[in-house]
């Protein structure tokens, strides 16, 4: 992935015909079965991806563990050394929660299952734990690899880069928390 332009397109004295139309829409939350539609599908796909780009960082930090030796260690792989495999069961361990959600969100989207209100900050909810971990999973999985994480050839480089991305696609974290103390709380009223 590499960074796009995002630029605002303005359309002044555009006239649709009706028939042309496939929505008009109030700003704001919506319970309309299109917006819903193009919300849900981007966030499963967005948080299929980086699910993706997780389980393949930590193939190759397994890979890198086997294959590094350290003078430290006396020539030995660093697969036997007790932090390496800490680090690579911690990522391995937050991995393995990520895509029952993912799939159960999915399978209710599928089946038009009614989460009613929490719809919306649930996929949010998927779409925020599902990059936040893929970013620490990365993060370890270069840490394992080492300098050679970083060489522009390497694919974990790219990965990095590529995960961080995450960050930048909606929902960010502050609307997933917004979604979440909305649904926990009602919206915060209008300030005079």
């Amino acid at each position: 992935m590499r960074a796009t332009q995002s630029r605002s397109t303005v359309l002044d004295g555009v006239v649709v015909p009706a028939e042309r139309m496939v929505r008009s829409l109030p700003v704001g939350p919506s319970a309309d079965p299109f917006v819903f539609a193009v919300f849900a599908n981007f966030e499963l796909l967005i948080s299929a991806v980086y699910l993706g780009i997780a389980q393949r960082a930590l193939e190759l930090a397994a890979a890198a563990a086997r294959h590094r030796t350290s003078l430290r260690a006396g020539g030995r792989s660093i697969a036997e050394d007790p932090e390496v495999r800490r680090r690579l069961a911690e990522a391995a361990i937050l991995l393995d929660g990520l895509d029952a959600p993912l799939l159960s969100a999915a399978a209710d989207v599928d089946a038009l299952a009614d989460r009613g209100q929490r719809w919306f900050p649930s996929l949010a909810g998927v779409k925020i734990r599902t990059t936040e971990a893929a970013l620490r999973i990365v993060e370890s999985a270069v840490r394992v690899a080492g300098g050679s994480a970083y060489a522009r050839r390497s694919e974990l480089a790219r990965l990095y880069r590529d995960v961080l991305a995450g960050l930048f696609h909606p929902s960010d974290d502050a609307s997933a928390h917004a979604a979440f103390a909305a649904l926990l709380l009602g919206p915060v009223p209008p300030r005079d």
